[in-house]
């Protein structure tokens, strides 16, 4: 250290000197090995070498080791990612797959459900009907039967109302010994 400290001195002596002389006579070219500070340089950059070449050793190849470390590293972090990226794709094909057969099932259950409910309201459409049918007929049974009551007990009012001014004693008496033959008869 006190060899670099020393050479530094010089160096900066003789630089000043330089720097007077070139004042002093203007511009020039000065042949003076000593004096052109080149000695100088090549002794400082000897001494950097002989001192520094363990120590800028080291530090060349610990940069150069972490360099193949990070490269290294770098490489490995590719190739899992290269991996992990087969791996995904092949997890998005199995996905991709599996998703077009749900969406087949669901297309196909869509069909069957489709035909099932049309199926269903046909047959509701026909029990409607049925129904609709058996209603009205039952309806139209009981409008009859109102309708034969009606028209019998009309015409039993009618035969009461002009029975009795039809009927003499007569016929009254006629009618009364039939109908006890038939009774008497039936009962036989």
């Amino acid at each position: 250290m006190d060899i670099l400290l020393k050479l530094a001195i010089e160096a900066n002596v003789l630089g000043t000197e330089a720097v007077e002389t070139a004042e002093a006579g203007g511009f020039g070219l000065n042949f003076d090995i000593l004096e052109t500070n080149l000695v100088n340089l090549a002794i400082v950059a000897g001494v950097l070498i002989y001192f520094g070449r363990g120590f800028l050793g080291k530090t060349l190849s610990a940069r150069r080791t972490a360099i193949e470390d990070a490269i290294k590293e770098a490489e490995q972090r590719k190739k899992d990612a290269v991996s992990a990226l087969a791996q995904q794709q092949q997890k998005l094909a199995q996905a991709q797959g599996e998703a077009e057969k749900i969406r087949a099932a669901g297309q196909v259950a869509a069909a069957t459900a489709k035909a099932e409910i049309a199926a269903k309201a046909e047959l509701d459409i026909q029990r409607m009907r049925e129904a609709a049918t058996q209603d009205l007929n039952a309806d139209q049974a009981k409008v009859i039967n109102e309708l034969r009551q009606r028209v019998a007990a009309l015409a039993m009012q009618r035969v009461e109302s002009e029975l009795p001014s039809r009927l003499n004693d007569s016929v009254q008496q006629q009618l009364i010994d039939r109908s006890i033959a038939m009774l008497v008869g039936g009962d036989q």
